[in-house]
């Protein structure tokens, strides 16, 4: 037993602590002699049913702090009955286990690196070319026409930067020719206009001349010469909002500002067209607050908007009433011309603000309009830094409201008054008796 104890203590690899006891529970021997080197309970009683056992544990011996170990028991049938108990420390195991722990450690360290390495990767050759064309679009849309993305290699992202640059150029060009077209168009505007003023006066002179004349001439050529006349006028005032429009488009056009009472122009305004409300059957009537509205506008841009409102509200109020409507706010003053008619379909009120444009041109029209005056009207309030907003519905009638800014340089905010169909147009702050306007009735 000595010999065998002796064997097992020797192993160059494990090198355990060999316990050797009677059944009895008596140690008889201990090699390396420890002070303590008891396995458990239950490992003994396994032992002691003559069975090899094993069980891992933690033990201090000879003073050692705690480490594992693996017991490995079993019962040896001699004359004398011995249990035989070997401590094989775990220490290799252990830092066996220890060192494939920190690498373990050290690889996912590693592997997020290469993950996060991966993501810039990715986010280099993928996502940045996406953003860059998403900047470029943007750019396209603000105007810049000639920015362009970078091609880079050949994979898919490079044929779609090509494909990107190539519509950009096709983008450009159209838009160009467009451009191009639109300022021949100007130009050719500009041109006729001015073209046709000198023969325009000749013909002015010599249909002035028949006019004045015209009570010596049978009735047949006195009616033509009366149709010349109101032809020719019709001519002139299309010349001359020709001539406007083509200022407006080569930035020429400029304000005369001047402090002026808009409710006096609104009453001249009402009073000029007076005559063309009586044929229509039409009353005008004005409705502006007790004190008097000062602005800082130019009053003939001002008075041509409210002449062109009020003679398309009279045109289109079908024999109902037109309301015109001054008030005043904090920083804006504000116009608002109804009135009870044909109203306007769905979508129109974005479109009578175009040139050339007519709701619905089969009507028979009493002013004989160029279709120009509302476009020329929108462009006069957006040169004083202020609005001209349009609504109605079938039936219901129109409302057009010219908002201004009180001073000259400022810009509107908000309407003094709203635009809506269903608010009465008339009521704006109450006037004093000896201010309140007359409504003008129709005349014979």
């Amino acid at each position: 037993m000595q010999r065998i104890v002796n064997e097992l203590v020797e192993d160059p690899v494990y090198a355990p602590v060999i316990m050797l006891r009677t059944v009895d529970d008596e140690i008889t021997k201990t090699n390396p002699v420890v002070t303590e080197a008891e396995p458990s309970a239950a490992l003994q009683s396994a032992v002691g049913d003559r069975k090899v056992a094993i069980e891992y544990a933690d033990f201090a011996l000879d003073g050692e702090e705690s480490k594992p170990y693996l017991v490995v028991g079993s019962f040896i049938d001699l004359n004398i009955d011995y249990e035989l108990y070997a401590f094989y420390p775990l220490d290799s195991q252990q830092d066996t286990i220890g060192l494939l722990r920190t690498n373990l450690a050290l690889a996912g360290v590693a592997l997020v690196l290469l993950l996060g390495v991966i993501a810039a990767l990715v986010t280099r050759l993928v996502v940045t070319p996406v953003r860059e064309a998403a900047r470029t679009s943007q750019r396209l849309a603000a105007g810049l026409l000639h920015e362009r993305m970078e091609v880079r290699g050949s994979d898919d992202l490079a044929r779609l930067a090509g494909s990107f640059n190539l519509m950009a150029e096709n983008l450009q060009s159209q838009i160009g020719r467009l451009e191009e077209m639109s300022m021949m168009q100007r130009r050719f505007t500009s041109d006729v206009s001015h073209e046709l003023r000198t023969p325009l006066a000749t013909m002015r002179m010599a249909a002035d001349l028949l006019y004045d004349n015209r009570d010596d001439f049978d009735p047949v050529a006195k009616r033509s010469t009366e149709l010349l006349q109101h032809e020719i006028d019709r001519f002139e005032d299309l010349l001359q909002e020709l001539l406007e429009i083509s200022r407006f488009d080569s930035g020429f056009a400029s304000l005369e500002v001047d402090a002026v009472d808009v409710g006096r122009i609104a009453d001249d305004v009402v009073e000029g067209l007076s005559h063309l409300a009586g044929e229509c059957g039409v009353a005008v009537t004005v409705a502006k607050p007790a004190r008097r509205v000062i602005a800082e506008v130019d009053p003939r841009r001002v008075q041509r908007i409210l002449r062109n409102l009020v003679a398309n509200a009279i045109e289109h109020a079908e024999g109902g009433p037109v309301e015109v409507t001054v008030a005043e706010g904090d920083t804006a003053m504000a116009v608002a011309v109804r009135d009870h008619g044909v109203g306007l379909k769905p979508g129109h009120a974005d479109r009578v603000f175009d040139r050339f444009w007519r709701a619905d041109p089969s009507r028979n029209r009493k002013t004989g309009g160029t279709g120009l005056g509302l476009a020329i009207s929108l462009e006069d309030a957006k040169l004083h830094s202020g609005t001209l907003q349009a609504t109605g519905a079938p039936g219901e009638g129109t409302l057009f409201v010219l908002t201004l800014p009180l001073q000259s340089g400022n810009r509107v905010i908000t309407s003094p008054i709203p635009l809506r169909l269903d608010r009465p147009a008339t009521t704006a702050p109450a006037a004093a008796p000896d201010d309140q306007e007359a409504p003008h009735a129709p005349q014979d």
